[in-house]
């Protein structure tokens, strides 16, 4: 490391008040929301994360961390991050100040095993399929979409025990069908239905994802890089073939219905040949229902952790659901700055009392 990249790295530490109880070790992580840090719990002689929360500048920032926040301490499930603790530094009254969330510390990520040279066996697909599902179904169950899986959003440990995290996308389901308003799911695991149906999703939206992720550990490459959403739709036509009228019709867009009318015809492309030859036949029976172009014949979750390619890990009985879920009111009205900024403010009160 070069002197000036110690400097700035030495800098970004110190810059954590997070003492005297966290002794701030080194940066973990870079993201477009913050930084995050691995500290050492001096009180509990335990290794943590640390993520230092970017500065709020606007609305869109305050309802995504409001998310994120109240998701992270609602869900309660030993495979979705939660908040272990939080410290809320509010120097001047009329700022909202620094917000550090304590997180048990996590040793990487799905995206980066999938881009290392780390062998992954048929029974690690297995086990990572079967526990994104699993979580999938609690946060279903609490009525919340989460709206951004991918490989980089699941922790991974050593053992293969995996967090789902970054909730700061997710939505609360009240009906079924909510209004689509603003950027969701990265492009890459993002379904059919956000780029050609703009005003409506469900929690299908997810299946789709982790059918993405799927493909991505058993192939070990992105199932669909699309460059823009055009691109992004033809690449998955031409893998899963031209849909049917049927298959269209919940594309209440008839821009986006003529768009896709008017691409050439493609047939069904094996999903087996194009990803891994050698991964079972059930497996890609499952990941072709849970890529099902239409999100009314997708998967459910429920139905997915049902399949025979996870025969030997489903049960019910230890398949947990919500028995609660986050307070979305926020969205549902229009706020000002300042009224968001008091019921952020309100949350992370709530907050500074958990200690787990």
């Amino acid at each position: 490391m070069k002197d000036s990249q110690r400097d700035t790295t030495q800098e970004i530490l110190l810059s954590f008040k997070i003492g005297p109880r966290y002794e701030a070790q080194k940066i973990i992580g870079y993201g477009a929301y913050g930084i995050v840090i691995q500290a050492k719990d001096l009180e509990r002689d335990q290794l943590v994360a640390i993520k230092k929360l970017n500065k709020i500048e606007d609305v869109v920032d305050i309802k995504r961390n409001l998310r994120e926040i109240k998701c992270m301490r609602t869900l309660k499930h030993e495979s979705i991050l939660s908040i272990k603790k939080l410290i809320h530094i509010q120097e001047n009254p009329k700022e909202i100040g620094e917000i550090y969330l304590i997180t048990e510390l996590m040793e990487t990520d799905l995206h980066r095993i999938l881009k290392s040279d780390q062998e992954l066996t048929p029974d690690h697909g297995l086990y990572f399929v079967y526990y994104i599902l699993r979580a999938l179904k609690y946060i279903h169950s609490a009525n919340i979409v989460h709206r951004d899986i991918k490989p980089s959003n699941i922790l991974v440990n050593a053992d293969c025990t995996i967090k789902i995290c970054d909730f700061g996308l997710s939505r609360l389901i009240d009906s079924g069908l909510e209004d689509l308003t603003e950027y969701v799911v990265t492009r890459f695991y993002r379904a059919p239905e956000i780029m050609l149906s703009s005003h409506m999703y469900t929690k299908s939206v997810d299946i789709w994802s982790a059918g993405c992720t799927f493909a991505e550990i058993l192939g070990r490459k992105v199932l669909f890089p699309g460059g823009n959403y055009i691109k992004q739709i033809d690449l998955i036509i031409k893998l899963l073939g031209t849909p049917s009228e049927d298959d269209m019709e919940f594309i209440a867009n008839s821009h986006a219905k003529r768009f896709l009318q008017s691409l050439p015809y493609h047939p069904r492309q094996n999903l087996r040949e194009f990803i891994a030859p050698n991964a079972s036949p059930e497996a890609y029976d499952l990941m072709e229902k849970m890529l099902e172009f239409n999100p009314k014949k997708r998967i459910t979750v429920e139905e997915a952790l049902r399949h025979p390619y996870l025969a030997d890990f489903h049960d019910s009985d230890d398949e947990p659901v919500s028995s609660e879920t986050a307070d979305f009111q926020f969205e549902n009205q229009e706020f000002t700055f300042d009224e968001l900024k008091t019921l952020l403010l309100e949350e992370l009160e709530i907050c500074k009392t958990l200690d787990n």
